[in-house]
């Protein structure tokens, strides 16, 4: 029946024993507890931004690597367009000559273009695949579905993005 109808003692002592521990707690507990929630509210809106961005960086990557193909594209094609001329040219030239001389320049041209033709399919090879990769690591990156692997990922972002 005490606890339907307290006495003014305990009521007393119940508020007091309260009031003191919410002053202790608005002492010692709230301010710590705020500022951690704080800093820890900041710290992740600077890792959202950071990841905001890395994604706009690989962005401007993407499209940056997709330029360089293409221009890789029409160096290739510019640099077999001049094996063509050069090759037509020298076969032209060649049949103005007589015996030896005309097969021996034919001969010359072909081996030239073809070491041009090699060289130039092989450097543009090595870029695509260079290229490739790089982009294929990046994509990748992204579809990481685990989170300690994202959170791993955007703190790598993170520090490449403060290394350049």
């Amino acid at each position: 029946m005490e606890l339907v109808s307290p006495g003014i003692g305990l009521i007393f002592w119940m508020t007091l024993a309260f009031g003191l521990v919410l002053w202790l707690l608005s002492k010692y507990a709230w301010k710590p507890i705020m500022k951690s929630l704080h800093e820890r509210e900041a710290s992740i809106d600077k890792a959202l931004h950071e990841a905001d961005k890395a994604r706009e960086e690989m962005k401007h990557l993407i499209f940056s690597n997709e330029q360089l193909l293409n221009q890789a594209k029409e160096e290739r094609d510019e640099i077999l367009k001049k094996g063509r001329e050069i090759k037509e040219k020298l076969i032209e030239d060649a049949k103005q000559k007589a015996g030896e001389e005309a097969a021996r320049i034919v001969e010359s041209a072909k081996e030239s273009i073809q070491n041009e033709k090699m060289a130039a399919m092989v450097d543009l090879k090595n870029q695509i695949a260079q290229l490739s990769i790089e982009i294929a690591e990046k994509l990748l990156g992204h579809e990481l579905s685990d989170p300690q692997k994202q959170k791993e990922l955007v703190d790598k972002l993170i520090k490449e993005a403060k290394l350049n």
